[in-house]
């Protein structure tokens, strides 16, 4: 507290953008009674009680009562950069979090979970009532199985309903039987395999499990509207709910993990780079009987390419088209397409009338592209908010969690000191640089050998003849057979959660810069991480 001229007392409370004259000082970096670097409270200086963390949120002092300088409320101590965190009113009903999660799917529920197993108070915003959405990847890689382990929920996961999926095929033309690309099976461990679970299962089992940390929350029917910015810094997100209710939640850091359609994307700083895509897709449902093929099922037709997934009653099936060709082909009718799909998968024939109109049939604008700088002080982009994956392998939610798991590894030390700096995001997107290029790479080069010529009636590769000679060489050699399959797997590079986050029993393991069968890669990986500039 400090005293005006005339003896009133000013609280001595930090205000973004400014201080009044005579009423407010600047705080200092560090003073004798801030805490360490580690975190805690200094010896020297008491906390009254209404300083102290409230569960996930933090809520300022009210007039009168002593603020001690170089602490933010809560008790940890902040820099001039953080004075955006305060109210620009000093507003004692001003909602806050430390980390805010924006989207309530892999890779957000998977970072507030390891979050909030750390510590830090994290408020996930999620737009829907709950999680019941068609049409979403359901694959989940050895990579996320292996956290599950980690994290404590593998015996829980293996309760869920799913198909198991060891090998990834690509077609070679309609009337041909697909290409074995790779062989999950060549994998040692018990996760040799994809597991083909709906997503809302998944992510009802994440929510479930971070609900008992005391710091998590979970805000469903609530839309993040637009950011919250001062001083050129993220400090939160306005919001909207269901019932018309708007407000504002200000965060240290704020994480976009809201898809290809986040806010985030439309910052021209961040630069979102796109790349040709040779198709769309089509969603669509048809019944599943006993007897049927179980887990993936994949064909071609007549320029187009589907995949069923098996949900156990019922068959969710894609049919991908030549991009920008959904208004001609469905000006051509429903009951031509069915005649095509029949002939492309001839066991289904009989079951094609469950679709009773191009209503029952949902479009998929396929997109390939990244963002050129994934963060800015205050915002962390992950997960297809950072880059959206083509359907190619189904490697866009493995790709989601590992992000989810860098940025807790990374972040989760930072957040709880209540300094996060520029350079600290940096390092997430300089972590999962490679991984996201080489994927991006890889589904690239199958959209031009494979995908595009089956979609214009050709054989992949110039020829069938070639094609098969292709996947007879990647099966002919151990080597060859594993690499893939290790990539799909796990990525280019294999993230461990934090060791705060770890329920398993087994003592965490240190993540390694360079997975085991890419180390003969280095020289690659060096050139890639400078993706930028490409």
């Amino acid at each position: 507290m400090t005293t005006e001229p005339g003896g009133r007392l000013v609280d001595q409370l930090v205000v973004a953008g400014g201080r009044a004259p005579g009423a407010f000082t600047r705080p200092t970096r560090a003073t004798a009674g801030s805490p360490p670097p580690g975190g805690g409270r200094p010896a020297s200086v008491g906390r009254p009680a209404s300083l102290r963390r409230l569960g996930g949120r933090r809520s300022l002092p009210v007039p009168g009562q002593e603020r001690v300088a170089g602490q933010r409320p809560g008790g940890v101590r902040y820099s001039s950069s953080d004075e955006l965190l305060l109210s620009p009113k000093g507003r004692a009903d001003m909602e806050r979090t430390t980390c805010c999660v924006v989207g309530g799917g892999p890779a957000g529920m998977v970072l507030a979970l390891l979050l909030a197993r750390a510590g830090v108070a994290v408020t996930v915003l999620e737009k829907h009532a709950d999680f019941l959405r068609d049409f979403r990847g359901d694959t989940v890689h050895p990579s996320t199985l292996a956290l599950l382990d980690d994290l404590g929920l593998a015996e829980r996961f293996a309760r869920l309903p799913q198909r198991r999926v060891r090998t990834v095929q690509l077609p070679v033309g309609a009337g041909r039987s697909a290409v074995t690309v790779a062989d999950l099976a060549v994998l040692r461990g018990p996760h040799n395999y994809v597991a083909m679970v709906p997503q809302w299962d998944l992510l009802d089992l994440l929510a479930d499990e971070a609900r008992r940390e005391p710091g998590f929350e979970l805000r469903m029917n609530t839309e993040a509207t637009s950011f919250l910015t001062e001083s050129g810094r993220v400090c939160g997100v306005r919001y909207r709910t269901a019932d018309g209710r708007t407000g504002e939640l200000r965060a240290l850091l704020t994480v976009a993990c809201d898809g290809r359609g986040s806010l985030a994307r439309l910052r021209p700083e961040l630069g979102l780079r796109g790349f040709p895509c040779p198709m769309d897709a089509w969603w669509f449902r048809l019944p599943r009987f006993e007897g049927d093929p179980r887990g993936l099922f994949g064909g071609a037709g007549d320029r187009f390419l589907t995949a069923m997934i098996d949900r156990g009653d019922y068959w969710q099936c894609a049919a991908l088209i030549p991009k920008g060709s959904d208004a001609e082909r469905r000006a051509a009718g429903l009951p031509r397409f069915l005649a095509d799909f029949t002939a492309a998968v001839p066991w289904i024939a009989g079951r094609t009338g469950a679709l009773d109109s191009w209503d029952d049939v949902k479009l998929l604008d396929v997109r390939l592209d990244r963002l050129r700088r994934w963060h800015r002080p205050g915002l962390l982009c992950i997960g297809d908010a950072a880059h959206a994956m083509s359907p190619v392998f189904g490697i866009g939610i493995n790709l989601a969690v590992q992000d989810a798991v860098a940025a807790a590894r990374i972040l989760a030390g930072p957040l709880l000191r209540g300094r996060v700096s520029l350079r600290d995001v940096r390092g997430v997107q300089r972590r999962r640089g490679f991984t996201t290029v080489a994927t991006q790479a890889l589904q690239r080069t199958a959209h031009a050998r494979f995908i595009a010529p089956v979609l214009r009636g050709r054989p992949p590769l110039g020829s069938a003849k070639r094609a098969r000679r292709a996947a007879r060489l990647i099966a002919g050699m151990p080597w060859t057979r594993r690499l893939p399959a290790y990539f799909i797997a796990y990525g280019a590079l294999r993230e461990r959660p934090p060791r705060e986050a770890v329920r398993s029993g087994r003592p965490a393991v240190a993540a390694r810069s360079t997975p085991r069968p890419l180390r003969g890669i280095d020289d690659l990986r060096g050139q890639l991480l400078h993706w930028r500039r490409g």
